[in-house]
């Protein structure tokens, strides 16, 4: 599976190189990619394995409410154990000077590979992230989220992880 992850990187990159000096304008602006990397399942001894994850947010998408700034997200993680999860969803975002606190909320789809059987292929990931703005266009933080199947399968065991975040608007 991961091999697939780095076919899938390698494919976008040549395809963000191919595009024309004016599109490539549009698409640096309007678009923030998350990359993280922590610790799936911390919480389980037997089933704890490192992580690698990519994350996208268009920018043109984002709009303002009552419940704040909220925006669109997809992405997809890999864990060492070959588990995978694949997610779109919606993200808030609350800024309190250079800190940013973003909750989201992003169903998907779980591959178990050798990894932990969540007990369905449909996951909920509730997820709180805090990062700081380093530069104009940059973010460091780290998150926090609960991956669960409210009770769609057999069994529900469920999965705390923790990745550290570095956010980039290309």
């Amino acid at each position: 599976m991961f091999k697939l992850f780095k076919i899938c990187t390698i494919l976008f990159l040549l395809v963000i190189q191919s595009v024309s000096g004016e599109e490539k304008k549009i698409i640096e602006k309007d678009h923030e990619w998350n990359f993280y990397s922590g610790m799936f399942d911390f919480s389980d001894d037997g089933k704890r394995a490192s992580l690698f994850g990519i994350q996208h947010q268009n920018e043109n998408l984002i709009r303002e409410s009552f419940l704040g700034t909220i925006s669109p997200v997809t992405g997809f993680m890999v864990t060492a154990d070959s588990a995978t999860y694949a997610y779109t969803g919606v993200q808030a975002q609350y800024k309190i000077g250079k800190l940013n606190i973003i909750p989201s909320f992003t169903p998907g789809l779980y591959g178990e590979g050798n990894g932990k059987d969540l007990g369905h292929i449909v996951e909920f990931k509730s997820e709180v992230q805090l990062s700081l703005d380093i530069f104009s266009n940059s973010e460091l933080g780290f998150s926090y989220n609960h991956i669960s199947n409210a009770s769609l399968g057999d069994k529900n065991p469920g999965a705390n992880s923790y990745m550290f975040n570095f956010l980039k608007r290309f």
